[in-house]
Order: structure tokens, then sequence, then C-alpha cells
């Protein structure tokens, strides 16, 4: 709603005389209600929105417009970036819970969705997907904020919807062996590296166990975390059943970099080595 004020003038012969000045009020008939139906995000995710418009009017409104700015932000000393991407021909439309054609979409940024009607004493829905893309904030405690705007009303009216980031570690291990061709009562080496693509480190408390079933089982081995000697493990010669104490891998999170150019952001994950030596 907007107050709004305004005052006349009379003028003859060089004067003036004002009138009181007066005072009004518009109040808007339509109220705009925007939801973010995903409760968090990781990078690629889809993020699903709904925007519902209620018309408390007599009269049905036409041709109405609903934008979305995709989350348009400048970041403190980098480009402006838009995190998030529409994704084409997710829209749905509703007009009191009855399913409508699609309506007319430019896919922007920002997205704009036009020929929007809204029933006198009614609502309209309109449901979307988009994807947190390669300018989406990865850190943890990061969020996206995104506004809807309706036009086309007597007042233009916005609402906003948060998203958080998914704090989490994002694990991979790769395995390798050295060497690969092994003369029996040799030694040789098993390395894994394990990767964190997440904004989260893994700690003690995570309990995570590297297991393994060395097959032929080694004799007499090191192992050794980060170069790091380390007897947090259980080992069966006999068997080669291997498996760490749960909680003495740690993995540090990945960090994040923006590009001040582009705005881009670059992963680097957290890397922890385990090698286990041992004789054929």
């Amino acid at each position: 709603m907007a107050t709004f004020y305004n005052q006349a003038t009379i003028s003859i012969g060089g004067n003036t005389t004002s009138s009181n000045r007066t005072e009004g009020e518009v109040v808007t008939r339509v109220t705009i209600d925007k939801r973010a139906l995903s409760t968090d995000y990781g990078p690629g995710d889809n993020i699903v929105y709904s925007i519902t418009l209620n018309n408390t009017g007599a009269e049905a409104l036409e041709n109405a417009t609903v934008t979305d700015n995709l989350g348009l932000t400048t970041p403190i000393g980098g480009p402006e970036i838009v995190p998030l991407t529409y994704v084409d021909g997710s829209v749905l439309y509703y007009i009191n819970g009855v399913l409508q054609p699609a309506p007319t979409v430019t896919a922007g940024p920002p997205i704009a969705f036009t020929g929007l009607s809204i029933p006198a004493g009614g609502n309209a829905i309109i449901i979307y997907e988009t994807v947190a893309n390669e300018y989406a904030p990865r850190d943890a405690g990061a969020s996206i904020t995104n506004i809807a705007s309706a036009n086309g009303l007597c007042d233009d009216i916005t609402a906003t919807a948060t998203v958080p980031t998914r704090d989490e570690p994002l694990l991979t291990i790769s395995k390798a062996v050295c060497p690969e061709t092994i003369i029996c009562g040799n030694e040789v080496t098993y390395t894994f590296i394990i990767q964190n693509t997440g904004n989260t480190a893994v700690l003690a408390t995570d309990n995570l166990i590297v297991s393994d079933l060395f097959t032929p089982p080694l004799k007499n081995i090191t192992v050794m975390l980060d170069g790091e000697i380390t007897t947090l493990y259980t080992y069966d010669e006999l068997t080669g059943d291997f498996a760490t104490v749960g909680g003495a891998v740690p993995v540090p999170a990945a960090t994040f970099t923006r590009d001040p150019v582009t705005g881009l952001i670059t992963t680097t994950p957290g890397v922890t080595v385990l090698t286990v030596t041992g004789t054929i």
C-alpha cells in the first residue's frame, strides 16, 4: 500500500493561494507470497519455487506479469552474478487450483511470466524450477535469496525466498598400487586418496572408516596418514582384512574461490592421503 498527498493552488494578479493538502491511501488488493519448496541446495541442484497471487478485490485482474531476479547479487569485491538458471518448460500455472496452459516465459535473467490472470476473490499460482549454477555460493552458511515482483497491478508488489546451502562433506576415494608388477616377497604400496568437495570437513566424530581386503594379504604393513605413521587401524594378516579405526581419518573441507572478473566459482577439494605398505 502507498500513501499519497496533493495540494491545489490558484493564481491571480501575481498572487498565489494554496489549498489544504489532501491525504489518501492506495490499498493493494493483490498480495504476493513466494516460497522455496526445496529446503537447501548443493552445486547443480534443482530448486523449486512457488509464487501465489491472491486477489481480494471484486474484479479480476488480467495481463499481470511476475518476474524473478534469480538471485541477482553483487558479492563484495566481485562482479554482478546470477546464481540461478531457469529450467526451461518447468512452469506450472494454476487458477483457483485448476491447472492452466503455461504462461509466456522469458527465461531472463530476470525470468518473466506474462499474461497472468487473477480472478476476483481468487488466486493464481505459478510453480517453477531453477538450477543452482556455477555462480551459486557454496561456502558453509551461504544462501541464495531471490526476489519476485508482480507488475501490471495498481501497485508493484514483491516477495523474497531464501534457500541455504546444504552443509555436508561430499567424498570420493581413489586407489592406486605401486608397483603394478610385483615380485613375490617384495614390498607394495597401496595409496588411497580421499577428496572432499563439500563445504564441511570430516571430523573424528563423523566416524569415517576406510576399509579394504588386500588380495593377496600383506605382511608387516606400515600405515601412513598424510605422511605420518598411524597405528589407528585393524588388520588381519591371514585374510588381508584392513580397516581404519572409526574417526581416525579426518578430511578437510573444500575451499571455494570466486573469480573477481567472471564471478565463476572454482572448487579446490580437501584431500587426505592414506598409504598402506607391506610385503607380498
